[in-house]
Order: C-alpha cells, then sequence, then structure tokens
C-alpha cells in the first residue's frame, strides 16, 4: 500500500478531525515535503529528515514540528507538549471547532524547511544507562529467569517504562496486577507502549 493510501486511511478512521486533517494535508502536499506514515500517523519529511508529524486523538489533534524549537512563533501557536523533557519538538494543538488559518500554516511550513536547508537541528540524546529497578520487581525478575532474560534482551527505553510502571505503583496490589499483566509483553519482547506507536 502506498503512503498517500496509508494517510487517507488514517483520516477516514478519525472522523471527528477528518476535515481539519485533510484541509492541513493539501498544504503539506503542495510543498517540498514527502508524505509518509511513521510511528503510525501521517508524517512529512525534507531531505530524510521528519520536519512534521500529525496526530489526531479523543479531544484534540495536533501538528508537531519536529524542529520547532528553532521556529520563531510570531503567531503564538505553538507549545511544548512536555517541558523540561522536550527539546526541540513543538506542537500546534487544535481543539474541536479550532478554525486552521492556512497562510499562518504555510509560515510555519515553510520556515521550517528553510531551518532544515540551515542545517538547524537539534539531536536527540542517547540515553543507554540501565534503569533502576524498585526492590519488588528486581525480586520478580530474580524468581523467572525466562523473565529477566527477556527484560535484559529489551531496549534500555523499554526496560525503563517497565521499570517506571511498576515503581509508580503505590500498593502491592496494583504491583501484582501491573506485574501480570506487563509479564507476557515483556516475554514477548513488547515495550509498554508499544500499541499505541501503531494507532
Amino acid at each position: 500500500m502506498l503512503s498517500s493510501e496509508k494517510v487517507t486511511q488514517y483520516i477516514e478512521k478519525h472522523v471527528k478531525w477528518s476535515t481539519s486533517l485533510s484541509q492541513i494535508r493539501e498544504v503539506l502536499k503542495a510543498t517540498a515535503l514527502v508524505e509518509e506514515i511513521k510511528w503510525g500517523a501521517p508524517s512529512y519529511s525534507y531531505n530524510s529528515k521528519i520536519l512534521i508529524g500529525l496526530g489526531a486523538f479523543k479531544n484534540h489533534m495536533g501538528i508537531w514540528f519536529h524542529q520547532g524549537v528553532f521556529l520563531k512563533d510570531k503567531h503564538q501557536k505553538l507549545l511544548n507538549a512536555q517541558d523540561g523533557k522536550t527539546k526541540a519538538l513543538r506542537q500546534w494543538r487544535l481543539e474541536e471547532g479550532d478554525i486552521i488559518d492556512t497562510n499562518i500554516l504555510r509560515d510555519y511550513i515553510e520556515e521550517a524547511i528553510e531551518n532544515c536547508k540551515a542545517g538547524k537541528e537539534v539531536k536527540a540524546e542517547r540515553i543507554t544507562k540501565k534503569p533502576i529497578l524498585d526492590p519488588f520487581f528486581k525480586d520478580a525478575l530474580a524468581k523467572n529467569t525466562d523473565l529477566k532474560k527477556a527484560f535484559d534482551a529489551l531496549t534500555p527505553g523499554k526496560q525503563r517504562e517497565y521499570a517506571e510502571h511498576i515503581a509508580s505503583a503505590k500498593r502491592e496490589t496494583t504491583r501484582l496486577s501491573r506485574l501480570e499483566k506487563i509479564t507476557s509483553m515483556i516475554l514477548a519482547g513488547q515495550g509498554l507502549h508499544d500499541k499505541y506507536k501503531n494507532c
């Protein structure tokens, strides 16, 4: 299936946002950007660098500018999705009833392309340190060698997701139910949030 067909399917699947997504897509397709699907959602790249992504959710949709930190944002549309964590990514969040000014959108897209041509880029920092396991999780892994082996084979990021998921549970019963739920996922080599990356 072609990328354009996959993007069309994505838009059709998100009925609530289909008009807005289609409108944004038309603006993006009139540029030099290449349309594709990445992480289960429409993405737009220039010279093999992803500059823009679209995402539709229950209560909002967003236009992500992957190197948005370099945009001047003279129209004050962009948000940092996670202050303190997100370095480069900026989001234009739209809620039901919001009107998209295509001229403003075009300005942001053109500026993002020019920034890419100029080589403006925040490089992602690779975090490779092992996660800190809480005693409950460490004990569970020690008791199940297959689980420990599968956990050790996961990427450091996936290991951290699981470690934080267990450690954030306040009650013992919650930890037990979480461990029960994630055991099959770990054994299958999946990350905690993998299912959301393809929706």
